[in-house]
Order: C-alpha cells, then sequence, then structure tokens
C-alpha cells in the first residue's frame, strides 16, 4: 500500500480507502462485513470511509464492530452528514442543529471520541454556508472531528467554503467526487481550483459502480442479483453505464489492462490514482477477494500510452461537461 497527503493538511491517507456504502447492514451481514474489513487491514488500508445515512445509520455500526479492538490511531475514519436519517424536518441538511446532532450520533455509533474527516454529504441550498461552516468549526474545537470535507459541491460552493474555513481558523482539505474513467466531470474546474486552494479528491466509484470490472457483457448478461442485474440475471439497462455501446468498449480495455499486469477492475481503480490531486481512491466490498484484486493498483504508475490508447476507446462516452458536478448518474 501507498499513502498521500490529504490536501494541505499534514494526515496521509491510503491511497485505497474501503467504503461501505450499499453493502454493510444492507447487501452483506456483520460476518461478511468483519472480514471485508480485516482483510483490508491486511493489505495495508487505513482509511475507512462511511455516512450516517448509509443503510438508515446501520453502516456505521457495522463498520464500528469490524473494528472492533484496532488502534483507534492506527487508523482514518471519515464519515458524513447530510441526508436523511430519519422522519423529522431537521433530521437532515447542514442547519446547525442536524449537523450537531448529527456528529453525536455518528460518534456514539462509531464507538470513537472523534473522526479524521467529517464531511459535507452535500451543498445544502436552504441553510446559510455560514451556519453550517461555524458548526464544524465548533466541532473541530471541541475536537469532534481533525478536518473538514465536502461532497459533489460545485467550483463556487467550494471556494466559499475554503474561505469561510479558513476565516474560522480551519482546514477544509477534500471534496468526494465521483470520478472513473467514464465520468470525468471534476477535471476541467474542480481539479485545478482544489489544486489551489489545497483540496484533495477523495473518489467514489473509480470502477463505475461495478461496470468498470468488465463482468456486464454486452447482449445484457451479467452477474445475477449484481448491482445492475436483478435477482433472474436481467440486466438493468435503464442505466447510463449499462448501455451497449458502454459494455462493448469496457470489453476492448481488458488488454491494456492486461498490459500493465493488472484485472480489469484494478486497471480502473489505477487510472484514478493517476490524477495526483486524487489523494483516495474509495472501493467497497461484499467479498475479501475483491480487495485483494483492488489493491493491486495501489502504488502503481501506468504508461501514459496506455491512458492514451483508454481514452481513444471511450472516445465520446466519457462526460467531461463540468457543468454535471451535481448531476452524476444516479446511485442505483
Amino acid at each position: 500500500m501507498e499513502y498521500r497527503k490529504l490536501g494541505k493538511s499534514g494526515m496521509y491517507v491510503s491511497e485505497i480507502a474501503y467504503g461501505n456504502w450499499t453493502t454493510h447492514g444492507e447487501q452483506i451481514d456483520q460476518d461478511a462485513a468483519t472480514s471485508c474489513v480485516r482483510t483490508a487491514l491486511d493489505l495495508g488500508i487505513t482509511t475507512f470511509d462511511t455516512a450516517d445515512a448509509y443503510a438508515g445509520t446501520r453502516a456505521e455500526t457495522a463498520l464500528r464492530e469490524a473494528l472492533d479492538g484496532v488502534r483507534r490511531e492506527s487508523l482514518e475514519i471519515f464519515t458524513k452528514v447530510y441526508f436523511p436519517t430519519g422522519d423529522g424536518k431537521n433530521d437532515r441538511g447542514l442547519s446547525r442543529k442536524h449537523v450537531m446532532e448529527s456528529i453525536n450520533g455518528s460518534l456514539r455509533r462509531l464507538r470513537t471520541d472523534y473522526v479524521d474527516l467529517y464531511q459535507a454529504h452535500r451543498y445544502d441550498y436552504e441553510t446559510p454556508l455560514e451556519e453550517t461552516m461555524q458548526a464544524f468549526a465548533d466541532i473541530v474545537r471541541a475536537g469532534k472531528a481533525h478536518y473538514i470535507g465536502v461532497s459533489e459541491w460545485t467550483m463556487d460552493e467550494i471556494r466559499r467554503g475554503v474561505k469561510l474555513a479558513d476565516e474560522l481558523g480551519i482546514h477544509l482539505v477534500s471534496n468526494q467526487p465521483q470520478y472513473n474513467m467514464l465520468w470525468r466531470v471534476i477535471e476541467p474546474e474542480i481539479v485545478p481550483l482544489s489544486q489551489e486552494l489545497g483540496l484533495s479528491q477523495i473518489v467514489w466509484s473509480p470502477i463505475a459502480q461495478g461496470v468498470l470490472t468488465g463482468k456486464y457483457l454486452p447482449g445484457g448478461s451479467g452477474p445475477v442479483a449484481s448491482r445492475f442485474t436483478t435477482a433472474d440475471g436481467d440486466a438493468k439497462t435503464e442505466h447510463r453505464y449499462m448501455q451497449e455501446a458502454v459494455l462493448e468498449r469496457v470489453q476492448q480495455l481488458r488488454p491494456l489492462a492486461e498490459d500493465a499486469g493488472l484485472s480489469t477492475a484494478a486497471f480502473a481503480v489505477a487510472w484514478v490514482l493517476q490524477n495526483q490531486n486524487v489523494a483516495s481512491a474509495i472501493v467497497g466490498a461484499s467479498r475479501p477477494e475483491q480487495l485483494r484484486d483492488n489493491v493491486t493498483a495501489a502504488g502503481v504508475t501506468l504508461d501514459p500510452a496506455l491512458l492514451t490508447r483508454a481514452d481513444a476507446i471511450l472516445g465520446d462516452l466519457v462526460e467531461r461537461d463540468p457543468a454535471k458536478v451535481e448531476s452524476f448518474p444516479e446511485r442505483v
């Protein structure tokens, strides 16, 4: 495993982070979750990403159980706030009330005194940004979080957030966007701005929710009951990633991955790590062997010729429009 600094902070994170969206508390039971987390630790992963809203708050509890007995100081634990955690009007968003109550709930479920990074899961257009950033500052000063991050914020929102954070004397050090070979909307504006302001990207969906593994074949076949197939094995073709043109060209990436000595999935993870503004790529897993494969991407330098060939293969299927930062492909 290799490690990178997170933004302008002094904290290192593992190039591969383990995330438990859609897995812990939903897709796999606790024994399987614990097995995956312990494998991640054995492979050198120290960074773990979750959120209060994942699996209706169960994901945080599952991560806590899986990390039981691990030295806290050896880990970087990230969580997030914004999406609903209850039915009340104040059980969502980035109001001071919800942010302060949410950090306490997350710490209780994670059974820790602090998180290393507390992230605004989305931008809240109903709450003044000044209110949100003051709440984050109070959380940092109370020792409940070391650093602050955001997720899927636009260029202007990031700029305003960093300015307020600086005025309040806290460190806003990261953005968590979707980023992969097919979805590159952060490249024209978000990445240059982040480099200017001292933020890193912690990217989710580096394998495009499984499509860049190559397991979904043209013609609609794929693993039964996986992300984009039903229990009967029928493809969910309404998603932009499951179109025939996409699946056909993803299969053409296999020789490139082989040239790099990687699986197609690991090649996709290594691809995002070629961007030096990316501090960590978040991968999920329902089986330990998936992690063992993904981790082979750490520390890999891909031949620029392979990157050029990948661009040529995917061509006009790649989304690069910076206006779509907030309109990423739906989470299915």
